[in-house]
């Protein structure tokens, strides 16, 4: 890998288009670079990862309101269209992608990379396939693009925060998608470049998506990333232009939103002809909550076992969690929301509380990602009353390590210390999730499919799980046939037991 340097330009200065940094993501995807077996192999895992939570969520509302938007879409002229998540028809590939991208998002139980910035690259997918699907691209091709689309995404987490300055993660997605795309399509550098850069200039958001009362938003905020990406790659597919320099410019994203006209952020790119294998550095999700609370469910339910005591409320003076700054301020107590610790709050907002979700997993001994967030458990006197007993406090040792760029070294969880009302403390820590790659039981291609067989119970056939699977698996050789398969179909009558919202389409 070499550093990309990025700052911000006067508009009289000389500075080349090759150095932007939209053009170095676009040469990044336009480079022939074969795909390594065991990224192809990650690649396979992601895509049933995706499947599975995709599956679960087919029958909730975000989910239900974008598929039947995308069913009033039909397909453009360009193509045949795209498969709309769950059904046999297809829809114009924006649309598609948009009803897919919320199937994946709704649980937030997909895979994660956490470092400046955090993201869920597995977002990516459902607009590339999306578009491989409309436009005849083969297995290789869309590989290629995911691929791609991980590396560009990573890479930019790695380097740049956004929450730090209150704009949410998927402006990092926008140019991740649209980098995929070109990279899929087998499009010109130039025309990647221009569809980056009207990818991030139109999906730059502010983080209120994800503070206080939490919407359906927040599993529409990625889907619309990546429909407006396909948008754009189509635009500079016709020719049209797009902001410059978009990052570096002295009116830019960097200048006005990020960290002004002094900052300096040095990207980490691949050398050329270096194999792209960012996806190999993100993990995915045991449970069904934000990725710094799995740690944290692990640690929960080990505590469940070992000390029962700590079940009821009548036992607990005070429990506080010991974990980075980001936990603290974004799920923790530390985000002065009072809302992560009201039991009328919406699934949205438990599942980035993590005060909530500990107190859950340490009564119950687990979590599901239903029967773990449903308004009667949620309410239950006893979770209230201990669940306001717990706190987080930010530990400078837990924040250095969540920052680290030594893999053994970095971590996503916390230090629990417990006073009990008898006097006695108790403490305990984990480091990382149990599915994390360094963790307990890490997740291999057997988890993964599990994950998919468990979710998609009561409503896809086993038929169909296998059906899906066994193309998944052969993704990398698959053909432009085939390839228009691969989306999950649930039985009519499945669908139809929740009626599709009308609106304006």
């Amino acid at each position: 890998m070499r550093e990309h340097e990025v700052r911000v330009h006067r508009s009289d200065e000389a500075f080349p288009r090759e150095g932007e940094l939209a053009w170095q993501l676009a040469r990044v995807a336009t480079e022939d670079v074969p795909v390594e077996a065991d990224v192809a192999e990650m690649v396979v895992n992601r895509v049933l990862d995706n499947a599975a939570v995709s599956a679960a969520s087919l029958l909730r509302a975000p989910v239900v309101a974008a598929r039947a938007q995308a069913l009033a879409h039909p397909p453009s002229r360009g193509g045949p269209g795209a498969r709309v998540v769950g059904t046999t028809q297809n829809s114009s590939p924006e649309w598609a992608a948009w009803a897919g991208g919320v199937a994946v998002r709704e649980l937030d139980f997909h895979d994660t990379f956490l470092a400046a910035e955090y993201s869920h690259p597995g977002d990516n997918v459902p607009a590339l396939v999306a578009v491989a699907q409309h436009a005849g691209c083969d297995g290789a091709a869309l590989l290629r693009g995911i691929v791609v689309a991980y590396e560009v995404q990573v890479d930019l987490v790695r380097a740049i925060s956004l929450h730090r300055h209150k704009i949410d993660h998927v402006a990092h997605l926008g140019p991740s998608v649209a980098a995929g795309l070109g990279a899929m399509l087998g499009l010109p550098t130039e025309t990647v470049y221009q569809a980056i850069g009207q990818a991030l200039h139109t999906t730059t958001a502010t983080r209120q998506s994800r503070k206080g009362a939490i919407s359906t938003w927040k599993a529409c905020a990625p889907a619309f990333a990546g429909k407006v990406a396909v948008e754009a790659v189509d635009r500079a597919m016709r020719g049209q232009t797009s902001p410059a320099p978009v990052y570096e410019g002295e009116d830019g994203v960097i200048a006005w939103l990020l960290d002004g006209p002094d900052a300096n952020y040095r990207v980490p790119l691949p050398e050329p002809g270096e194999p792209r294998r960012a996806i190999l550095d993100t993990y995915t999700k045991e449970h069904s909550a934000e990725y710094q609370a799995q740690a944290v469910i692990d640690l929960a339910r080990r505590l469940h076992h070992a000390h029962p005591e700590l079940r009821d409320p009548a036992n607990v003076e005070r429990i506080v969690l010991h974990t980075s700054h980001h936990t603290h301020v974004v799920i923790g107590s530390g985000a002065n929301d009072p809302q992560k610790y009201d039991p009328l709050a919406s699934r949205e907002t438990l599942d980035h509380s993590v005060p909530y979700v500990f107190t859950v997993a340490l009564q119950d001994g687990g979590w599901h990602h239903v029967d773990s967030y449903t308004p009667e458990r949620a309410r239950r006197a006893d979770t209230v009353a201990l669940w306001r007993r717990v706190s987080t406090v930010e530990d400078p040792e837990w924040t250095e390590r969540y920052h680290s760029e030594d893999p053994s070294r970095k971590a996503f969880g916390a230090r629990v210390v417990a006073r009990l009302t008898d006097g006695s403390v108790v403490v305990d820590e984990i480091a990382v999730a149990d599915a994390h790659p360094l963790g307990a039981h890490p997740f291999t291609r057997a988890q993964y499919e599990a994950k998919f067989s468990t979710l998609a119970g009561g409503v896809l056939p086993a038929s169909e799980v296998e059906r899906f699977s066994a193309l998944a698996r052969r993704l990398p050789e698959l053909s432009a046939g085939e390839v228009r398969e691969l989306q999950i179909v649930a039985p009519p009558e499945v669908l139809d037991s929740v009626p599709l919202p009308t609106g304006l389409f």
